[in-house]
């Protein structure tokens, strides 16, 4: 298998960190988005979705979007981590707080960047009206986030998952919107104790 990614953007990050938790290694391609790469004939040809990452398989096919990604790595590497739940309750709640990082956090943090940054405005129209729109929906999602996480060490409950892989990537992505969550303490005691996972340089 080969993965196609650049490693900086979170969505490719998210599958780094899943990859480092289950010791998985992948080779590496890289692509620069930027220059377009992921534009060409060649790429969509392989991607559903024209984005990064792209996993490609060793039987010729393609994955696209991140956690369709990790979700088939971690069905063909079992191991006790059970990053997408280990019961069928638990896997609910992995895959609910996995949706609300998703579209309450990570979308419009996407969104406000692009469209504030007009980093991509060589292919795509940027409305700066939705930019700052998106970036108030972060900001008000941020506390729901905070309370959820003085309820649970982790957001889907006792155990970590990739719920939390999300919100961690999240966490990193908001300075690049001036945001800040340092007036948090139940976000700040879960990054705290996150850190300190391997996977993430800690002990």
């Amino acid at each position: 298998m080969k993965l196609y990614e650049l490693a900086t953007t979170p969505s490719a990050r998210r599958v780094n960190l899943f990859l480092a938790e289950k010791g998985i290694e992948i080779e590496r391609v890289p692509v620069d988005v930027r220059a377009g790469a992921n534009l060409t004939d060649e790429f969509r040809a392989m991607s559903a979705n024209g984005r990064i990452p792209l996993l490609a398989l060793d039987d010729g096919g393609y994955l696209c979007e991140s956690v369709a990604i990790c979700r088939y790595l971690d069905e063909l590497y079992p191991d006790d981590l059970a990053l997408f739940g280990a019961s069928p309750l638990e896997r609910a709640r992995v895959e609910m707080w996995q949706r609300i990082v998703e579209l309450d956090g990570l979308l419009p943090a996407f969104q406000a960047f692009r469209n504030l940054s007009r980093i991509y405005q060589d292919r795509e129209n940027c409305v700066e009206a939705w930019g700052h729109e998106s970036r108030a929906r972060l900001q008000a999602f941020l506390p729901r986030l905070e309370q959820r996480l003085g309820e649970s060490p982790y957001l889907a409950g006792e155990r970590y998952s990739i719920a939390d892989i999300s919100a961690y990537v999240l966490m990193g992505f908001l300075p690049r919107l001036e945001i800040e969550v340092a007036s948090m303490p139940h976000i700040q005691r879960w990054l705290a104790r996150v850190s300190q996972r391997p996977a993430l340089g800690g002990g």
